[in-house]
């Protein structure tokens, strides 16, 4: 695959000022080891996103955001909104994934809203796909995903703005990984999706795997075709297994 792959990052609800030295042994590492044919992502909590922009901004490193408001400002007391995080030089927002589905009753009509104010701050969106056991079960995978992308991915949403993450949701977190043909068939159907939504623009978007990735399966998951990705949770938070993850690219 010639584009990038882009390794992302996400901290979910971890994340303490002791952790900026997480960030700068990372940037460390990068100066002296990395190739420049990966992309490296770091979503901290909102209360980092500056100090870790800060510290990586001589990087390949780009940092992001786990979420963002539908609105642009007024008195939506908690929310944080996209401008914002672009006044804060974050890239990049991760949109929809499974647990703001599940825990805040996200549905793909508000995620919409988020990747269109998202992308009109110039930040890309990384919006999350996923299908629950019973789907699968019940072989409804496929459908499941095709009505994601086709609600979130509605109202002139722009490819180059874009990147998809596969996530099953009963992977996240359980250790539990799809077989790699069972993967090659869902990224191979959403690459098709996109053809069609978009047309050659699609190739710019990388379709990237989430759920249980670490450094012992991450090889082969990114070899896997029309993978051009990991969205890493737990594995992220600790550098020494950062660290042996991103060893696939020195």
């Amino acid at each position: 695959m010639s584009k990038k792959l882009l390794i992302a990052g996400n901290w979910k609800l971890n994340g303490e000022k002791k952790d900026i030295s997480f960030i700068k042994n990372l940037v460390k590492f990068n100066s002296i080891k990395l190739s420049k044919n990966v992309d490296i992502l770091i979503c901290p909590p909102f209360t980092m996103i500056d100090r870790f922009c800060q510290l990586t901004q001589r990087s390949q490193i780009q940092i992001g955001a786990q979420d963002c408001s539908e609105h642009d400002f007024g008195a939506y007391t908690g929310e944080v909104s996209a401008n914002m995080l672009s006044d804060l030089n974050a890239s990049y927002c991760i949109v929809g994934h499974s647990e703001r589905r599940l825990y805040h009753n996200e549905n793909n009509n508000l995620l919409n809203k988020k990747i269109l104010n998202v992308q009109k701050n110039n930040i890309k969106a990384i919006l999350c796909i996923g299908e629950s056991l019973l789907d699968r079960r019940n072989s409804k995978t496929l459908r499941v995903l095709g009505n994601q992308l086709n609600g979130a991915l509605k109202n002139n949403i722009n490819p180059n703005l874009l990147e998809i993450a596969y996530e099953p949701i009963w992977a996240i977190g359980t250790g539990l990984v799809p077989d790699y043909s069972d993967i090659e068939e869902v990224h191979d159907y959403i690459s098709n999706k996109l053809e069609k939504l978009y047309g050659k623009k699609s190739k710019k978007i990388r379709i990237l795997y989430g759920g249980s990735v670490n450094s012992k399966n991450v090889f082969q998951i990114l070899s896997i075709k029309n993978v051009g990705g990991a969205l890493i949770g737990g594995a992220s938070l600790k550098i020494r297994d950062m660290k042996s993850i991103l060893k696939q690219f020195i």
